[in-house]
């Protein structure tokens, strides 16, 4: 049975309670929800080992993918995907495990910057083959030709979104 079968079902309940419950819609945003949350499990389940978690993971690679691996914390926020509060609670914990460092911007030294350390740098290249190996797992059993469909609609769906 597919563990999306019973979303499916209730699906079918709530449309039989409320008729103008729009199925389709629902169905998108709950299977990328559950998505995420398999995304989400399986990265951790992979990073636990190199003493780290899947946002930590996401905030190290987005410095990783910048020149000077360096970035603003507003600038990490907007990258990653979180939200203030969340990137002070990551960076400090990224900062005491030696992974990032914090210094004053050489622009303004009232703003911060965080910096890869090299230690940082030195954990990303090594976990990144094991990164490599559950990505391709991930996505192996589309075909090519799908997953670049699949990333175009889910690029023109964020479209959506954000001018929405």
């Amino acid at each position: 049975m597919s563990s999306f079968l019973p979303t499916e079902q209730r699906l079918a309940v709530t449309r039989q309670r409320y008729p103008a419950f729009p199925r389709d819609p629902a169905v998108l945003i709950r299977l990328i929800k559950h998505i995420y949350k398999r995304v989400h499990d399986d990265a951790n389940a992979m990073l636990r080992p190199y003493g780290i978690n899947h946002p930590e993971y996401n905030l190290l690679m987005m410095l990783y993918g910048t020149e000077g691996y360096t970035l603003h914390p507003t600038e990490l926020a907007d990258a990653a995907g979180e939200k203030s509060a969340n990137i002070t609670r990551l960076t400090n914990e990224l900062a005491d495990k030696g992974l990032i460092a914090r210094n004053a911007s050489e622009e303004d030294r009232r703003k911060v910057t965080l910096t890869l350390t090299d230690d940082g740098v030195a954990l990303i290249e090594s976990f990144l083959p094991d990164v490599c190996a559950l990505l391709e797992k991930q996505v192996g059993g589309l075909p090519e030709r799908d997953v670049a469909q699949l990333e175009r609609l889910l690029k023109k769906f964020l479209d959506h979104l954000e001018s929405a």
